[in-house]
């Protein structure tokens, strides 16, 4: 993808909101046991701002196939969607369903006691009750093949109640107002041995496109839902699906513009799995209402997964609360997966997004619940803007590089955070099916450019096997308890060059960016740990407000790091009191901090400061 700039956007503005202005207060003395009163604000212009010359991974050739793949996609269902745009006029044979047999009116389709064959390109009018018969498509010639579902209920116990055997393009058209179902049996009957298709209760060798405005069920008893081995497209109807595998499967691609989707399968929900050809095996969500309830994967490209609009519901393996024996994540890619927009929320076993490659994230609103990691890459993750809350995970957001440009994300996390990650990745399953490996650390890293970052982690907060840089953006980090976990743990530096930064939490591992920065910051370490929820303020000489924060849970580190902390200034760390004005994640701005005790000043003396008691390492530091 193109290099991007972050410049002065809706997100800048919001993250704006949470500066302080600048502004003085009451100067009063910082001696131990006094209090204070002061205005919380500060200027804090440029949180948001990142650099003109911000590096973006891309996943190698990647990108061009995503482009494609939209395009290509978008293109080819609404031409076929038009196409198929049909009245009755248009029909070149009506075929009426009679319970064990069947009655053709017109041309391009014989009737053979419950089978009927449609072997002419045409519009076909299809109505009735078929009882264990089947709709064959088998056409030599070019062009479309359009089946008007007119209210129609097909069952078969040994077959697929439609199998299209060959063809130019397929529709099944649901007509407006019409209820329609297709049901298999538990047990097909092949004519020997090697032969295992048709395995679906909808099955297509061709391209198949379903569209129109009337309702469709598809009970998959026997495997799947809907397979089509070429292209399959949703552009139209509401559609259940009850599956005992996969709900639709579409093996070159699977696209889905519009309709309303319910698919309650014991595979995967949606599925592209050609794993021959690199530009196929990929699937594209750009409309339509999803609700899909899988055991496995809710949606699963072999190759690109792209979601560029719609709302999706998924669930998977049950949900956030269990564990996933096999893979049960809620969307996943094997190569590139984007999300350009939509409205997505997801509970999973497994990963709630995933891709075994590279991901990016721009403008769509993801609310995430996760048994393992809310949002994961092997290679990279990029976030350019969007909504992100990850309510439950065992780590938020893990790759082996992470680039956030931009977005609001709010994350818990039982373990770690934002994970940068190394060495093998167990989660939360003691060596979950198919575990990443990560292996070298030196090219790893995390870097930060801009949006609003909200921490809640009980393992380490950030944690980079590798580097950590900030250039702009607001970080909130509540910490871990523990002292064999730190708010922020990096191995290969940490450079902060702007923006604002707060972690919290237990002093035994804690670390402050490092000395390459240009950005001032300051580490303190109190003498005993704090308890949750007792702020921590920092103030100037002249009362100006650097810092009023409550964090989530007991403390004994602060990290700040602030435009606003100037060299050779010096600043008093106060605990306890009270706070007035707007509160945002226990970050107070826009009112007064009273009441407070101060315990000690210092002075900012070079880039990264340490201030209060020295750690003692694991289990130190307590009363």
């Amino acid at each position: 993808m193109k290099k991007q700039t972050l410049t002065l956007t809706i997100v800048t503005i919001l993250l704006l909101l949470f500066a302080f202005s600048a502004c003085r207060a009451t100067q009063s003395s910082a001696t131990e046991g006094t209090t204070t009163e002061t205005s919380s604000s500060s200027n804090l212009a440029v949180l948001a701002k990142a650099p003109a010359d911000t590096d973006v991974i891309t996943a190698a050739n990647t990108a061009a196939v995503t482009e494609t793949v939209a395009e290509t996609a978008v293109e080819s269902t609404a031409n076929q969607s038009a196409s198929a745009n049909v009245d009755m006029s248009d029909v070149a044979a009506t075929i009426t369903l009679n319970g064990d047999a069947i009655a053709v009116e017109g041309s391009g389709a014989t009737a053979t006691g419950a089978i009927v064959t449609i072997d002419t390109v045409g519009v076909y009018n299809i109505r009735g009750t078929l009882n264990n018969g089947q709709i064959v498509v088998e056409t030599a010639d070019e062009g479309d093949v359009v089946l008007l579902f007119n209210g129609v209920d097909i069952t078969n116990d040994s077959s697929a109640p439609v199998y299209v055997r060959n063809a130019d393009n397929v529709f099944i058209t649901l007509v407006d107002g019409t209820t329609n179902s297709v049901t298999d049996g538990s047990n097909y009957v092949f004519p020997d041995a090697e032969t295992d298709e048709p395995n679906a209760a909808i099955f297509s060798h061709d391209d198949l496109t379903i569209n129109g405005g009337g309702a469709l069920t598809v009970n998959g008893n026997y495997n799947h839902g809907i397979y089509g081995k070429d292209d399959v497209e949703i552009s139209g109807g509401t559609i259940t699906i009850n599956a005992v595998n996969d709900g639709i499967k579409g093996r070159d691609s699977l696209v889905v513009q519009s309709g309303i989707i319910t698919i309650n399968a014991e595979g995967d929900g949606l599925q592209s799995n050609n794993d021959e050809e690199a530009e196929k095996g990929y699937v594209l969500i750009a409309g339509g209402t999803l609700n899909i309830t899988a055991a496995e994967d809710a949606i699963q490209a072999e190759t690109v997964l792209t979601v560029s609009g719609g709302n999706l519901v998924l669930t998977t393996g049950g949900g956030s609360s269990y564990s996933a024996a096999d893979s049960a994540k809620g969307l996943k890619a094997g190569v590139d997966l984007v999300i350009t927009g939509g409205d997505i929320v997801i509970d999973a076993a497994d990963d709630a997004i995933h891709s075994n490659g590279t991901m990016s994230i721009d403008g769509a609103t993801l609310q995430l619940a996760s048994g393992d990691d809310g949002i994961h890459a092997d290679a990279s993750i990029q976030i350019n803007s969007g909504t992100i809350n990850i309510s439950q995970s065992y780590e938020g957001i893990e790759s082996a590089i992470i680039i956030i440009n931009g977005g609001d994300i709010q994350l818990v996390a039982s373990d770690d955070g934002i994970n940068v990650a190394g060495g093998a990745d167990s989660s939360a399953f003691n060596g979950r099916p198919g575990q990443n490996q990560f292996a070298d650390l030196s090219n790893y890293y995390l870097q930060i450019n801009g949006g609003y970052i909200y921490v809640d982690a009980s393992g380490d907060g950030l944690d980079a096997n590798g580097s950590i840089e900030m250039n702009g953006g607001v970080v909130l980090v509540n910490g871990p308890t523990a002292n064999n976990n730190g708010p922020l743990d990096y191995d290969g530096g940490f450079s902060m060059t702007g923006g604002y930064l707060v972690a919290v939490g237990s002093a035994g591992m804690a670390q402050a960016p490092g000395t390459a920065s240009t950005q001032n910051s300051v580490i303190y370490n109190f003498a005993s740990v704090q308890s949750a929820g007792t702020i921590v303020h920092i103030q100037d000489a002249s009362g100006n407000d650097m810092l009023t924060f409550a964090p989530l849970r007991e403390y004994q580190s602060v990290v700040l790091s602030s435009p606003a902390l100037q060299s050779g200034e010096t600043y008093t760390v106060y605990v306890g009191g009270s706070a007035s004005g707007t509160e945002n994640n226990g970050l107070y701005t826009d009112g007064t901090y009273s009441g407070g005790t101060a315990v000690e000043s210092f002075t900012i003396s070079s880039v990264v400061t340490s201030a209060g008691v020295a750690t003692r390492g694991f289990g130190g530091g307590r009363p």
